[in-house]
């Protein structure tokens, strides 16, 4: 399986975050700092980089997490690009910087609904995709709270108003529910909640769930499978692929 394209400042401040976390859940924070790391013969004691490592650690989560889920289960985070899970990545094929999203397999399923949509919809620019918003600017009961978590984007905000259906043409929408349905249902459409928002995309499976596993690793497959992913062409019209749109459809409608 392939893994996502990571830049080794990211996969370094990655690790000593793992490693400091790690240090810190391993015990209460006031025995990793007090006790020795061996209680048995001799005088070794807590080396001083560990402790350090624990306080990093501990100072980086009350910066970073909130404890807080999103509307879709996953934990809402107070900074961007600042040692967390959320991180402003590329979208290949686009003219603007990036999308803040969750790195990893939501970044996978999430970029390549912004990358279909500005190859198939229409052309994106810079400040027409938001990925995470602060927790203190979302609304955290309704969908758009998910942003938070790094778990959703809005395409356009501007152009599709929450509350307001029918911002798409009818060929637009094929393309939409092609997209969910090749994300195998992982993905959902605001426009499709009770209050709709149709600028909205967002993970629609809790963390650890394996369909999101299983889709992301489909999409990091296609990068080096020739015609396949987000850029070739498709024919959103095709028998098969239609009726798998319909089916999801209909299920997550039914599922509001």
């Amino acid at each position: 399986m392939n893994t996502p394209n990571i830049s080794r400042r990211t996969l370094l401040t990655r690790a000593a975050v793992i490693t400091g976390t790690a240090l810190a859940m391993s015990l209460p924070a006031s025995q990793a700092l007090a006790r020795p790391a061996y209680e048995g013969p001799g005088t070794y004691t807590v080396p001083p980089e560990v402790r350090a490592a624990v306080r990093r650690a501990q100072e980086r989560n009350k910066r970073v997490l909130t404890g807080i889920p999103s509307k879709n289960g996953w934990e809402m985070e107070n900074v961007a690009d600042d040692g967390g899970s959320i991180h402003t990545r590329p979208v290949p094929g686009t003219p603007f910087a990036g999308v803040a999203v969750r790195m990893g397999e939501v970044e996978a399923v999430l970029v390549h609904v912004v990358r279909r949509f500005h190859y198939e919809i229409d052309a994106l620019h810079q400040g027409e995709v938001v990925g995470w918003r602060k927790p203190g600017k979302v609304r955290k009961g309704l969908p758009e709270g998910n942003q938070a978590s790094g778990t959703a984007v809005q395409i356009r905000p501007g152009h599709y108003p929450p509350g307001v259906r029918g911002g798409f043409f009818p060929h637009e929408e094929i393309v939409v529910r092609d997209i969910l349905a090749e994300l195998e249902g992982v993905v959902r459409w605001g426009g499709d909640d009770r209050k709709p928002d149709e600028s909205l995309f967002y993970v629609d499976v809790k963390p650890g769930d394996q369909r999101l596993k299983q889709v992301a690793a489909k999409l990091w497959g296609w990068r080096d499978e020739p015609g396949a992913g987000a850029g070739t062409a498709v024919d959103v019209l095709a028998g098969e692929r239609r009726g798998e749109a319909r089916k999801l459809a209909m299920s997550q409608q039914a599922g509001v």
